[in-house]
């Protein structure tokens, strides 16, 4: 079981500023924190093999120029020794396949992740409509914050932009659970100035983060 990536006092500190936030607005806010949103293993596994199969193409074309016959049988056992090699090196070493992968591959399974801890967390399901999502996934450095519908009618995606700035940031700084306060803090000004706080608005969801 992996270690915890905040310890119980940050955690805390995330808590009492959830409960904090939501003592000012109507607005329910709930936050995701993730080491990684996928194992990338496939999507590594593909480009190396694409990688080796230029490379190993180019390299006998070289060959041939210079009157060197490789041979079908030498070639195909290369490339199958050389694809096998690299898939054990990134099955050995996890943290490797990330750098293999394209960026934009990699925000968008973090994207869905977001999307998916949204559902999964019932923060879709409040009365009002008026869920957050605070989400970050650290392998990536990618930032979310998913609202729902109620939300959305009043709040665009661009408003958010300022908090999920401020979390990626504090997250590089390795200073995740001061992100998380931060972005909480914005997150509530923003659904303050909408959806304040009265007195039938009950605590739909729990005021804490969860780590994946």
């Amino acid at each position: 079981m992996e270690t915890p990536v905040l310890s119980p006092a940050e955690r805390q500190r995330v808590h009492e500023a959830i409960a904090a936030a939501e003592a000012r607005t109507a607005g329910e806010i709930f936050c995701v924190l993730a080491r990684r949103s996928d194992d990338y293993f496939f999507p590594a596994a593909f480009m190396l093999a694409a990688g080796i199969l230029i490379t190993g193409t180019v390299a006998a074309m070289a060959m041939e120029r210079l009157w060197a016959d490789i041979g079908l049988v030498a070639f195909a056992l290369s490339q199958a020794t050389a694809f096998s090699a690299a898939l054990a090196v990134i099955r050995l070493f996890p943290a490797l396949r990330l750098h293999l992968v394209p960026r934009r591959l990699r925000y968008r399974r973090a994207h869905d992740n977001a999307v998916k801890q949204f559902l999964a967390h019932n923060v879709h399901r409040t009365e009002g409509r008026t869920g957050v999502l605070v989400f970050l996934s650290l392998a990536e450095r990618y930032g979310e914050i998913v609202a729902d519908a109620g939300i959305d009618a009043k709040v665009t995606q661009k408003n958010w932009d300022d908090a999920v700035a401020r979390l990626t940031a504090r997250a590089a700084e390795t200073r995740i659970a001061d992100g998380f306060v931060e972005t909480v803090g914005l997150a509530a000004d923003l659904l303050a100035r909408h959806f304040p706080k009265d007195a039938e608005n009950a605590n739909e969801l729990d005021d804490h983060l969860v780590e994946l």
